[in-house]
Order: structure tokens, then C-alpha cells, then sequence
């Protein structure tokens, strides 16, 4: 994998947009990136690979130029400080593709496991929601209190916000484009807890939502602190009950 790449085909259609917020991901980022690139490489069809910077104070912007020079699906958005779910938003309204991908700068995930998220293996959804339980998931070396703290959370979820559904937070999410500026134009929350919020609008709609059970590795530097984050993720269901209240998802 070297030198600039450009892929086959006409340009002006993408089969699949791959969001990646990233906030001083310095360390990461050279070791994800280029997976994510082979792994476009390797595709038939058109892709893009829109790396959205959150403000970072290290080198990250210098980091995803460098591979935006070498390889012509990659590119960079700054949209400024704003939180995670303001870069997730950015990058999913600024997507061309078909089917538009966000996923956590980690890739807790192997990006090897997105074309579950894909027709052949997923057809007629609207929203595709990586799921880290049930049949399928597996979970590899998570300390014990972060699961128990996601799945209190997940629990509150389900009875305040989103029932349904084992794993809302999971960073890895997949929506037809036909239902991208119709979520993310709604979305108001700019914290962790808006998966949460695209989640209600989506439900509100009718959208049809499936959950992808997947392989996931817990990584280290985790940029959620596990009691701040969580307190503030929950202070968000309310911020989206009451929001619904005030017909801002109307």
C-alpha cells in the first residue's frame, strides 16, 4: 500500500462514506488509518474517508493531510471544538456517499467487520447500529466496571428513550443516505450522548433500525471518562425528552 491512490470508477457517485471524529488522535490515527485505506482499496465500488478533526491540539490535522496527499478518498474536515457529536454531525452532512459509516478514531472495531453494516449482509434498513451484545458480539478485554456501567446506562436508555435495543452507545453506526439530513440536521446535542438523540428521531419516524452484533476490542487512552461522561450522557436523555416535548423533532 503505497503511493496516491485513486479509485476505479466515476467519481461522482460513492457507495460508502466513512465519518471519523477525531480529537487528538495523534497516536492512533497512523495506526488505523491505513487499515481503513487498504480496506477501501480493496472494495469494488466508490469510497470516501472523511477524517473530521474536533479542535485537536496535537498533530492530528498534520497527520491526516500527510494521507489525504497519498491517498485521493481521504480527506479532512474542521469544523472547530464543538464535542464529538458536533464532528459526527459535520462529517454526516458534508457525506456524498449511498451509505454513510461513522466510527470511533480507535477503531475498537476492525474495520474488517463493516460490510456486515452493508447489503449483501444488510438489506432495506435506514439506520444499522453495531451492537457489542447478543448473538454474534463478542467483547475482548473490557474491565468488568465499564461493561457494568454501559449496560446501567443502556438500561436507563431503554426505559427513558430508546427501547428496543441492547447497545445504543456502541461508536460504529451505518444510515442509508436517504435518512442523513433528515437525523443529523435534528440533532442538537454535541456531547457523547447523541447517538441517544439520532436514535429517538429515528424511532419517532419509523425509521427502520437494526442492531449488528460485532467483534469489539476495548482499547486503552479511552477518550469517555467512565463517571463524568456517563453522568453527562444521562443528564442527554432528559435533554432529549424534553426536547421532543418542545416539537424540536416535529
Amino acid at each position: 500500500m503505497s503511493g496516491e491512490v485513486t479509485i476505479n470508477g466515476d467519481q461522482s457517485s460513492c457507495f460508502l462514506s466513512i465519518i471519523v471524529p477525531a480529537y487528538n488522535e495523534e497516536n492512533r490515527l497512523p495506526q488505523t488509518l491505513p487499515k481503513v485505506a487498504e480496506f477501501v482499496q480493496n472494495q469494488a465500488y466508490n469510497a470516501e474517508v472523511i477524517v473530521v478533526d474536533d479542535g485537536s491540539l496535537d498533530q492530528t490535522p498534520d497527520i491526516v493531510k500527510e494521507f489525504s496527499g497519498r491517498f485521493s478518498f481521504v480527506r479532512l474536515l474542521q469544523p472547530g471544538h464543538g464535542g464529538k457529536g458536533h464532528a459526527v454531525k459535520q462529517g454526516m452532512l458534508t457525506a456524498r456517499g449511498e451509505y454513510v459509516f461513522f466510527a470511533d478514531a480507535d477503531w475498537a472495531m476492525p474495520v474488517t467487520e463493516l460490510p456486515k453494516f452493508l447489503p449483501p449482509q444488510q438489506n432495506g434498513f435506514d439506520v444499522a447500529i453495531g451492537s457489542r451484545e447478543g448473538v454474534g458480539a463478542v467483547r475482548y478485554n473490557e474491565p468488568a466496571y465499564r461493561h457494568l456501567m454501559g449496560r446501567v446506562f443502556n438500561f436507563l436508555v431503554k426505559i427513558l428513550a430508546v427501547p428496543g435495543f441492547e447497545d445504543t452507545q456502541c461508536g460504529f453506526k451505518c444510515f442509508h443516505r436517504r435518512v442523513v439530513n433528515e437525523l443529523f440536521s435534528r440533532q442538537t446535542i454535541d456531547g457523547f450522548g447523541f447517538d441517544v438523540e439520532v436514535l429517538y428521531i429515528a424511532r419517532k419516524r419509523g425509521y427502520k433500525i437494526v442492531e449488528v452484533p460485532i467483534h469489539w476490542y476495548a482499547q486503552s487512552e479511552s477518550k469517555v471518562h467512565p463517571v463524568k461522561d456517563t453522568l453527562r450522557m444521562i443528564q442527554d436523555i432528559f435533554t432529549v425528552r424534553r426536547n421532543d416535548r418542545q416539537g424540536l423533532y416535529d
